[in-house]
C-alpha cells in the first residue's frame, strides 16, 4: 500500500472507530474506550503527516491531508484561506463559538531521530540551496491532535452545543499564516468566535503532562537586518581599505550588552546574530558585510528600546572606523502571544479534572515567537497551553545531568506520540467543552 492508501486507511479506521463506539454508548461507553480505538489510527495519521513534511507557504499536501480528515468527522471544510489554510465548522445547534488551531508547516531542518518514520524530504529552500524538511517543531503533533479533538466532539455531540471552529493554518513558522487567514476574512466568512484556544509541544515537558501560563507566554519577535559597509581592497595593505569585517566583529560582541546593560532585570529581552556573511577570498577585504538578528521580547517598550540600541550601535561602529552609514532594516515583526488569564481560569480546571492534578504544571513564559496571538484581535480571549512530548525517564536522566534533551527546531526532537496524542486530544476536548454548554 502507497502512502496515500496508508492514510485513506487510517482515516477509514477512525470513521470505523466512531461507528463501534456508537454501538457501544448504550453499554456504557467511557473515554478510554474512545481513546483505545481512535488514538492507534490518529498515530499512522501523525506519521505521515511527520514523513512527509511541507516548508511554509508549501502546505499544499499537508492542508490536503488535514482537510480530507476534518471532512471526515462531518465538518464542512473550506480550503486555501490565507493561502493553503483550512477552515473546518462544526455546527451543533445555537450556542457559543470556539476556536481551535494548529499549525501546519515544517522547518528546513534535516532529520536526525532514526525514527522509523522519519523525513526523507529535501527541497531547495530560499536560496536555492539544498536542504532537509523536518517537522522539527511538532506541528505534525499539533495537525493530530487537531483532527482528534474534531472526531471526539463529532462523537460526543451529547456533551455540548454551539460552534467548533478548526482550522489549520500555514506559515507559522514565518509568522505570516495567522495575518494572512485573517486579512482574508477568517472571522467575517466564518463564525467569529468567542475564545481561541491552541496547544504548542514542549520539549522540556513530560508526555502525559500539559503546561500552563497566564498573562504573556511568547515573546515578540522581530527581524534585523545589518548591512555594514566599508571600502574594499587587498588583505596585505588594510591601511588603504575600511575593513567591514572588522566592523561586524565588534559589533556582534557590541551586540551582547544591550540585554546585560539596558535591560531591567526583572525584564527580558534577546539579541542574537544568527547569520553573518562577507567575503570571497583570503586577502580580499570586502566592500560590505550582512548581518541577519533576531530580536524577542515581551513588552512593546523593551523591543523599541533594543531596536533603537541596535540602530545606534551599528552606526557609532562605523563613524568610529570612518566608514559609511549601515543601512539597518527592520522586517515587520510578530507581537507578543498573551494568554488571557480570565480564560487560563475557567478552563484550566477542566483540564486539571480532566487529566489529574499531578499532569498540569506550571510553566514560565518562553521567548519563543508565535503568531497565534493574533487571533485576539476584536476582543477574542487567547490560550495557547504546553504539551509534554517527553519520555518522563528521559526528562529525569537530563535533569540529574544525563543527555540534553533536544529542543524544538532540533534535528533530533522527537516526540513520544501516542501520550502526547492522547493528553493533547484530552487537555483540548475538555477545555473546548467548558467553553461550550451542554445540550
Amino acid at each position: 500500500m502507497n502512502r496515500f492508501g496508508t492514510f485513506c486507511a487510517a482515516i477509514s479506521q477512525i470513521l470505523l472507530a466512531s461507528a463501534c463506539i456508537g454501538a457501544e454508548k448504550s453499554a456504557g461507553e467511557d473515554s478510554s474506550a474512545w481513546f483505545g480505538k481512535n488514538v492507534p489510527a490518529l498515530q499512522v495519521v501523525y506519521e505521515d503527516l511527520h514523513r512527509n513534511p511541507e516548508l511554509s507557504l508549501q502546505e499544499k499536501r499537508t492542508a490536503a491531508k488535514l482537510a480530507e480528515a476534518l471532512a471526515a468527522t462531518g465538518a464542512k471544510v473550506t480550503r486555501n484561506i490565507g493561502g493553503h489554510g483550512v477552515v473546518a465548522v462544526l455546527e451543533n445547534g445555537p450556542g457559543p463559538v470556539v476556536l481551535v488551531r494548529s499549525d501546519m508547516d515544517a522547518l528546513p531542518v534535516t532529520e536526525a531521530t532514526g525514527a522509523a518514520y522519519a523525513s526523507q524530504v529535501r527541497v531547495a529552500d530560499a536560496e536555492g540551496r539544498q536542504t532537509g524538511v523536518m517537522h522539527a517543531c511538532g506541528h505534525d503533533i499539533h495537525m493530530t491532535c487537531l483532527i482528534g479533538t474534531a472526531k471526539w466532539l463529532a462523537d460526543h455531540r451529547d456533551a455540548w452545543k454551539g460552534t467548533a471552529v478548526l482550522i489549520g493554518q500555514p506559515a507559522e513558522e514565518r509568522v505570516e499564516g495567522a495575518r494572512a487567514m485573517l486579512a482574508e476574512g477568517l472571522y467575517e466568512k466564518f463564525p467569529k468566535p468567542s475564545a481561541a484556544l491552541a496547544l504548542h509541544v514542549a520539549h522540556d515537558v513530560a508526555a502525559g503532562k500539559v503546561g500552563f501560563v497566564a498573562g504573556p507566554a511568547f515573546a515578540s519577535s522581530t527581524s534585523v537586518n545589518i548591512l555594514v559597509k566599508g571600502r574594499g581592497g587587498h588583505g596585505a595593505m588594510p591601511h588603504n581599505a575600511i575593513d567591514p569585517i572588522v566592523q561586524a566583529a565588534m559589533l556582534v560582541v557590541d551586540l551582547q550588552t544591550i540585554v546585560s546593560r539596558k535591560v531591567n532585570p526583572i525584564d527580558a529581552g534577546v539579541v542574537t546574530v544568527g547569520s553573518i556573511h562577507g567575503g570571497t577570498k583570503n586577502n580580499i577585504i570586502p566592500d560590505d558585510v550582512r548581518l541577519q538578528l533576531t530580536v524577542r521580547a515581551f513588552r512593546d517598550e523593551t523591543r523599541e528600546m533594543l531596536l533603537a540600541s541596535i540602530r545606534r550601535k551599528a552606526e557609532g561602529i562605523a563613524h568610529a572606523h570612518d566608514a559609511p552609514k549601515p543601512e539597518v532594516t527592520i522586517d515587520e515583526g510578530i507581537t507578543p502571544t498573551v494568554n488571557d488569564p480570565g480564560l487560563v481560569a475557567r478552563v484550566m480546571p477542566a483540564i486539571r479534572k480532566t487529566l489529574g492534578d499531578e499532569n498540569v504544571v506550571a510553566v514560565e513564559p518562553t521567548t519563543g515567537a508565535e503568531d497565534f496571538g493574533l487571533y485576539g484581535q476584536g476582543g477574542v480571549p487567547t490560550f495557547m497551553f504546553r504539551l509534554g512530548t517527553v519520555a518522563p525517564d528521559r526528562l529525569e536522566d537530563a535533569r540529574k545531568g544525563g543527555k540534553p534533551l533536544p529542543s524544538l527546531h532540533s534535528a533530533e526532537f522527537l516526540p513520544v506520540p501516542d501520550a502526547a496524542i492522547a493528553t493533547g486530544i484530552r487537555a483540548m476536548t475538555s477545555a473546548v467543552v467548558e467553553l461550550l454548554p451542554p445540550r
